[in-house]
């Protein structure tokens, strides 16, 4: 009977001896753990960043629309299932709608400015329109686009039927400070003030430097351009 009484006892000191003991191996496991985890995300980060040299240097985003690759790959999903995967081929019908999703390595207490742009309009053989601008949001605090200021609403891929793909460029730009854009703003209802825009003026204009995130994917015709083509004439 007292060594049916002592039982729970003597497991619980023995419990507690065996945590004493390998507390202190805790102790020292857990920062290395964190370290090698810190060391994988940014092993990670230099992978994506050399990706994004490599692909917009040899899809020539960076000569048609930027002069210098930027810093971060920022990520871009939409509500279709699909994202931005430097270069990757989409549908009209999959980025339709306005991005739900885009982050990147954002800085506190800072504004920023996201332009999405095409610069094959009409066509990349013969890109008399280019830019054609399909997204432009200023002043937006950290990545919250959604507290952004709108200049030019979303609009999405809509490359006539023949010309092949075009490139749509997410460029990211860290603001100075608060700006005041004297633009017209833009509705996703019409086409008029959306070509021969050129991102690398506007950042000139406002003093935003280089871009310091960016992505792009690749799209062209499908049956749903009709339908934006119809949206653009504010039928």
């Amino acid at each position: 009977m007292l060594a049916t009484r002592l039982l729970p006892w003597v497991i619980r000191t023995s419990t507690i001896a065996c945590v004493a003991k390998i507390s202190p191996i805790l102790v020292q496991t857990i920062p290395s753990t964190f370290a090698v985890f810190n060391n994988q995300t940014q092993q990670f980060r230099n992978i994506s960043e050399v990706a994004l040299r490599r692909t917009m240097e040899q899809h020539q985003v960076v000569k048609d629309v930027i002069d210098t690759v930027p810093l971060h790959v920022a990520e871009v999903k939409f509500n279709s299932g699909v994202e931005m995967k430097l270069g990757n081929e989409l549908t009209p019908t999959q980025v339709q709608n306005v991005p739900v999703s885009v982050k990147w390595p954002a800085e506190p207490d800072t504004l920023y400015t996201v332009c999405m742009t095409d610069p094959d309009a009409p066509s990349r053989q013969q890109p008399k329109y280019r830019e054609w601008h399909h997204w432009l949001v200023v002043n937006v605090p950290g990545n919250d686009i959604g507290k952004g200021e709108i200049l030019s609403e979303y609009v999405g891929s809509g490359p006539p039927k023949g010309t092949g793909l075009h490139r749509y460029v997410l460029v990211i730009y860290k603001q100075p400070g608060k700006i005041t854009p004297d633009e017209k703003r833009l509705t996703n209802r019409s086409g008029e003030g959306r070509a021969n825009f050129k991102i690398r003026e506007f950042a000139k204009k406002y003093n935003l430097g280089e871009p310091v995130a960016g992505n792009f994917y690749q799209a062209e015709w499908d049956d749903y351009v009709p339908k934006l083509y119809e949206q653009l004439s504010g039928e």
